[in-house]
């Protein structure tokens, strides 16, 4: 049988992520263990763990996975440095109320306008003019995301030529934008794992669409500014030197510090005008994932 899941911490207080690259992982008794290639076992708090990004050369048991799948901890399998994300595992919620909320508002148009605007106006520190069309509040974006970079590379004394990189290419791009790509890659992880967890689509986005993991840009953007940017040119300033992990790092502390978990779902609720009393209403199905829910009726509301 499935395990209760309210016997699980909350999101906002778990630990953030950890990210583990060359072993294998494994289960320890009824916890989860990392086994590097020195044979140095680490243990790992899947209960109270939001996100566990597996590198290169990482092998998993299938018991391990299923102990961070019982403990509602995200797993995803990355690039190197977690630069990339090409697989993820299951959230800790089997409620639909979110998602079917979600898909509603997206699938109207003036209604996805609507949060699409909401989702702006909580990035400046003004309400925006009612009047303002969507290309012109893009544009009003644009120029405070340059803002931002060009402030952040006056506070670290970091030289700044722009946000360029060849996907497909990593070693083109320079420090600092790698920096960028890494930070934003452990801020996507992150708000991914919120977002599965509260029962929401990464793939039904309102700003960006048409990807698997377009709400979780959406909801990413948000952060930019205030978190990854100043940390990749902080990393940056230091040197190039064990560039990526210094990152790492700066993030974990910058998303503690900023008290990031605690803040996504309650945003995600806000932007999409979630009606708490609503959300309790019907079988408790974190409970137990096999109980049945109540019929649709077409001539109830």
């Amino acid at each position: 049988m499935s395990r209760n899941l309210q016997e699980l911490p909350k999101l906002r207080d778990s630990l953030s992520y950890l990210y583990f690259e060359h072993g294998r992982l494994e289960q320890d008794h009824k916890a989860v263990a990392f086994i590097d290639k020195n044979k140095t076992i680490t243990s790992i708090p899947a209960a109270s763990l939001s996100v566990l990004m597996l590198g290169p050369g990482t092998s998993v048991t299938h018991a391990a996975v299923k102990a961070l799948a019982d403990n509602g901890c995200l797993l995803l399998w990355t690039g190197e440095d977690a630069t990339r994300m090409y697989a993820q595992g299951s959230g800790e919620t089997r409620k639909a109320y979110h998602l079917l909320r979600q898909a509603e508002l997206a699938g109207d148009r003036d209604r996805r306008l609507a949060v699409v605007r909401r989702m702006y106006e909580v990035r400046f520190s003004e309400p925006l003019d009612p009047d303002l069309t969507l290309q012109q509040i893009r544009g009003m974006e644009g120029a405070r995301m340059r803002k931002a970079y060009a402030g952040a590379a006056e506070e670290f004394g970091v030289e700044w030529k722009g946000r360029k990189y060849d996907r497909q290419n990593w070693n083109n791009a320079d420090p600092l934008n790698r920096a960028l790509s890494a930070a934003n890659a452990l801020l996507n992880g992150l708000c991914h794992a919120a977002i599965v967890s509260g029962g929401y689509s990464p793939a039904l986005g309102f700003i960006h669409t048409g990807k698997q993991r377009s709400f979780v840009y959406d909801i990413a953007d948000l952060y930019k500014a205030e978190i990854t940017i100043p940390v990749a040119f902080w990393a940056v300033s230091l040197g190039t030197q064990e560039l990526h992990k210094r990152v790492r790092l700066g993030c974990r502390e910058a998303f503690k510090h900023h008290r990031l978990l605690q803040r996504i779902l309650p945003d995600i609720d806000r932007l999409l005008d979630i009606d708490s009393q609503a959300t309790g209403d019907g079988p408790e199905v974190d409970v137990d994932g096999a109980a049945p829910t109540a019929w649709w009726d077409p001539d109830e509301d």
